[in-house]
Formats: C-alpha cells, sequence, structure tokens
C-alpha cells in the first residue's frame, strides 16, 4: 500500500503540515486545536479533486474483499483502505479482524418509539467489545510503523482494553492512566489480561489526560488517545459499513453517545467524505446524546451554539462517557451543525430504562450506549425525529463490559428514588431479577405459570 501523501490539517486555523512535523500531544503550535488527516489528492477542498477515485470501483472492490483470506481484507476497518491511506506499508497492519459489526433492526423498541425502521449499529461486537477497536487498528499501525516501543493512554475503560489488546498483538509495551474507583472493572480487567501497565491515578479522567500529555513529551511513548488523529481515521470505517448495509442510501439520522466526542467527529467525517466522493448523495443528521451530569457539549450548544466550552466535573453510571472535558469538542460541534443533527441530555433512570429496553431486543448493549434510545425519544417528543424516517442508533458498547449496572438494576439497587420519578412504572416491567426458590417442580411450574400470564 502506498503512501498517498496524506497530510494533517489543523481544525482551528488550517493550518497543513506533513507526518513528521506533528507533536506528541498531536495539537497545532499555531493554535492550540487538534489535527484531522487529508488527502491532497481527493479530500474537499484539495487542488487536485480531478484525481478523485472512482466510487463504483470502491463498492465493487470493497465487498469483493469480504470473501478474501488475506488479514487486511478480513478487517472491516482496513478493507476500506482507499479510504484512509496513513501508511506506507501494509505489512505494519495491526488486526484483530475488527469492523464487519452487525446492524441489528429493532423491532420491539421501534414499536414502543414509533419509528418504523429504527436499527442499531452493534460496535460492541469488535474483537475487544467496543467501537475503540476500529480507531485502535489505524492509530496503533501507525505507531508500529514509526518505531514505537510504548503506546499509552488515559481511559475510562474502553480505550485501555482496544490498545493494550492492539499492542499486545503487535509485540509492543502498553501504559494505562485510569481515574481511581471510576472504571468498570471488566474492562479493566482486560487491561490486565492484555499486558498493560496500567496506573490508577487519584484523580478524574482529564486528570489523568494532563498528566500523560506531560508524559509523552518526557519518554518515548506514543499517545493514542482520541486526540490521535489517526484514531479517528479508523473510527469513520463504521459510517462506511452503515451506508454498504444500506446499498449506499444513508439513514436519515445516526445517534451517538457523547463521551469525548472523538466518535460522533469521526462518523462525520466519514459521511461528508462519502458524499464528496459520489460514493453517497445525502448527509444523515447527527446527533449526540450525553449523560445530565457529564452534558459540556449540551451546554455549550444550550448557552452558546457551540461557540464555547466549560468543562464539568462529570459524574455519571455510564463510566464511559464520564469525561467533563472532552478533546473533540469543536469537531463534534461541526459536524452537528454540518449535518444537522441536534445534542440532547439524558438522566440517569432514562438511560437504565433504555438499557434494559435494547436488552429486551437479545443484543444488550454497556450503559453509554443506551444514552442513544434514551436520546431518540426525546428527540422524537420535540418532533426532531419522524415516524417515516430510518434512524441508526449507534452501540458503542457490549453489555458484558459493565455486568454490575445491569446486575443493580435488575435487583433493584442501581437507581435512587428521586432518580427514578415518573418512570417507575415503565422500570419495573423491565426488571428481571432472579427468583430464589426451593428445589421444587411444583414452585417452578407456579413461576413458569406467573410469567406466562405478565
Amino acid at each position: 500500500m502506498e503512501n498517498s501523501g496524506h497530510q494533517l490539517r489543523c481544525t482551528g486555523c488550517a493550518r497543513v503540515i506533513e507526518q513528521p512535523e506533528l507533536k506528541e500531544n498531536f495539537r497545532c503550535v499555531e493554535c492550540g486545536d487538534l489535527y484531522e488527516v487529508v488527502y491532497p489528492s481527493w479530500s474537499a477542498g484539495s487542488q487536485a479533486e480531478i484525481r478523485k477515485p472512482n466510487a463504483s470501483a470502491m463498492r465493487w472492490l470493497w465487498k469483493e474483499r469480504c470473501g478474501s483470506n488475506a488479514e487486511a481484507d478480513q478487517s472491516g476497518v482496513w478493507r476500506f483502505r482507499e479510504m484512509l491511506h496513513v501508511l506506507r506499508d501494509e505489512s505494519n497492519i495491526v488486526t484483530l479482524r475488527e469492523g464487519n459489526t452487525p446492524l441489528y433492526q429493532l423491532r420491539k423498541v421501534a414499536e414502543s418509539t414509533g419509528i418504523e425502521q429504527l436499527f442499531a449499529k452493534h460496535q460492541g461486537m469488535n474483537p475487544t467489545g467496543s467501537f475503540k477497536d476500529a480507531g485502535m487498528t489505524t492509530a496503533l499501525s501507525v505507531a508500529h510503523e514509526l518505531g514505537f516501543d510504548w503506546v499509552a493512554c488515559a481511559s475510562t475503560g474502553n480505550t485501555s482494553a482496544a490498545m493494550a489488546a492492539y499492542a499486545a498483538r503487535a509485540g509492543m509495551r502498553s501504559l494505562v492512566l485510569i481515574p481511581e474507583g471510576k472504571i468498570a472493572w471488566g474492562k479493566l480487567s482486560q487491561a490486565m489480561d492484555y499486558g498493560a501497565l496500567t496506573l490508577q491515578l487519584r484523580t478524574d479522567f482529564d486528570g489523568c489526560v494532563r498528566v500523560l500529555t506531560e508524559v509523552v513529551k518526557r519518554a518515548p511513548v506514543y499517545l493514542l488517545n482520541s486526540v490521535n488523529p489517526y484514531r479517528l481515521e479508523g473510527q469513520k470505517t463504521p459510517a462506511l459499513e452503515i451506508a454498504e448495509a444500506f446499498d449506499w442510501e444513508v439513514p436519515d439520522h445516526l445517534i451517538v453517545p457523547g463521551g469525548n466526542l472523538a466518535n460522533s467527529s469521526a462518523l462525520g467525517k466519514a459521511f461528508l467524505e462519502m458524499k464528496h466522493l459520489g460514493l453517497t448523495t445525502q448527509l444523515p443528521k447527527i446527533s449526540v446524546i450525553q449523560a445530565e451530569k457529564a452534558n459540556p457539549l449540551f451546554r455549550s450548544m444550550q448557552e452558546s451554539c457551540g461557540k464555547t466550552l466549560e468543562p464539568v466535573e462529570a459524574t455519571t453510571r455510564a463510566t464511559a462517557i464520564r469525561i467533563g472535558n472532552p478533546a473533540s469538542w469543536k469537531k463534534a460541534v461541526r459536524v452537528i451543525q454540518q449535518t444537522g443533527g441536534y445534542c440532547e441530555q439524558v438522566g440517569e433512570a432514562e438511560i437504565a430504562l433504555a438499557k434494559a429496553e435494547i436488552g429486551a431486543e437479545g443484543i444488550g448493549c454497556e450503559p453509554a450506549s443506551a444514552v442513544t434510545l434514551a436520546g431518540l425519544k426525546k428527540l422524537v417528543q420535540q418532533g426532531k425525529v419522524q415516524s417515516g424516517e430510518r434512524v441508526v442508533l449507534l452501540l458503542t458498547g457490549h453489555t458484558l463490559k459493565d455486568s454490575d449496572y445491569t446486575i443493580a438494576y435488575h435487583r433493584g439497587d442501581l437507581l435512587k428514588p428521586e432518580e427514578i420519578g415518573e418512570l417507575r412504572p415503565e422500570i419495573e416491567v423491565t426488571r428481571r431479577n432472579a427468583v430464589e426458590l426451593d428445589a421444587s417442580v411444583d414452585l417452578v411450574l407456579r413461576e413458569l405459570e406467573r410469567a406466562a400470564g405478565q
């Protein structure tokens, strides 16, 4: 795979640099904003658009690769490699066959929300159980090609699991900084199992980021948080899979959880690129949903239309989005505005109920994923999503990422009475706590009869 001559463009001042000029913290030396990957031969606004790749040929090629036995072709990220030329040599690809995740139709939830065509793109079906794998394969492959021995991240869980797995696969070492006591153990156990040096710092996620930013300046360690623009190149590929699944007709709405906000940024970048290249003809509205007490983007959109953002002290049981100072907020604002989407917030009880409703479809997801369904309900109530439109919810993590949350919900131990409020009847209907019985056939049959009558 030849390097197509990708460049890096500042999302703030539009300064363009080459890869060797990129600083350890991935921020522009002129304005401090983040970079994005651009391709001089075909990115929007380039001077050489006559060299844009053939859309029909690429669609055919990507479908053909699904039947290939080559490692890169079996990856749902690298089979779209014409859209992410970030390596000089294909042999440097580090893959765990990520991507190619299922797009499920949500029939029960569609009925309850009134949305006839409702789907879930389940990124929790990736190798380490979250959407992070799609971005980690590209960014860690770049680190591998650049010759780094160590990679590092600050994490609320999913990033650390993905980074540690891909580093182990490449024979590299990994450093994980996590906020003490604020991470789901299922995620932390993955990082440990994959061999990461895991350090719990007495601070929150944003404090871990501050420490790590200084560490990478003083040690030969490659930063793999979402400020890394190569992460976003991989994370944009689910958008390609969604378009492909709908025969290159994009959905009307794509609803995404909002944590560090790189995911919405990456998916928006992909849809904009697809439209520019003629792969699709329209853009979906991309909406971002946050937890009420971890809602800096929502506040920003309400108070200043996204012009400024004030960090918050984030608290939510949906640990994957417990982020008060999101790095990619400017990119997310741009995507919401470019696609005509929305930003909404949802409460803890709304998240928990939505998670149970997705679980009742036989699919399941981690708590942070469920904000998408909770947010959709609000958007429907506000008239921002219509019943006849096609909607895709992005589910970011597997249900086993935070099994303690699920068990506490069904036991009735998760939520405080003041959090439940008027949602109590709906929550009680969805709870499925285990029933303890003596070993009696009659007792089992009695419970079976009772359940059948519900």
